[in-house]
């Protein structure tokens, strides 16, 4: 389904990504609060052997830990990126399902990150994966939101280009 650009239909799908938006912001603060409840800082339980463990971090930076102890900067970079998504979508002619979707798990994603920099000072992370010898950085829901977000992003967009 397509929405044009009709003032209450814009107003209908701006209001279905902003509630989406704090339903996957919702289901991130509920598995931190889990976590956070039933962990102690590292611990680790092994999910499936060699694979997937439960890990609970703290993370400074952002991903792979990259720009550690960089808070301010980080709160910066989300809030003018959340913003900037914001008045992209204000201003979109047409908008369908599918944008509602990726740009409501893009939002609650950021808001999720966000919401734990400005008040705990650093991400709450614990999904742990790992391939043999490598360990891939432990990673959290608002993470898998954005990231998942970003993929099908990529995809829309090529799709419409080879489609032209």
């Amino acid at each position: 389904m397509c929405y044009n650009s009709t003032g209450d239909v814009m107003k209908k799908s701006f209001s279905l990504i902003m509630i989406f938006s704090f339903i996957f912001l919702f289901i991130d603060q509920l598995l931190i609060f889990y976590f956070c409840e039933n962990f102690i800082l590292n611990e680790s339980v092994i999910l499936i052997k060699n694979f997937f463990s439960i890990t609970l971090v703290h993370n400074t930076g952002a991903a792979f830990s990259i720009l550690k102890n960089s808070r301010i900067f980080l709160i910066i970079i989300g809030v003018v990126s959340l913003f900037g998504i914001l008045f992209y979508i204000i201003r979109l002619k047409k908008i369908n399902n599918f944008d509602i979707f990726v740009f409501s798990l893009l939002i609650g994603g950021l808001l999720g990150n966000l919401i734990d920099r400005i008040f705990r000072c650093y991400v709450i992370d614990y999904l742990s994966f790992n391939f043999g010898n490598y360990y891939f950085p432990i990673f959290n829901f608002a993470d898998v939101c954005i990231v998942v977000s970003i993929i099908l992003m990529i995809i829309n967009v090529l799709k419409e280009d080879l489609w032209k």
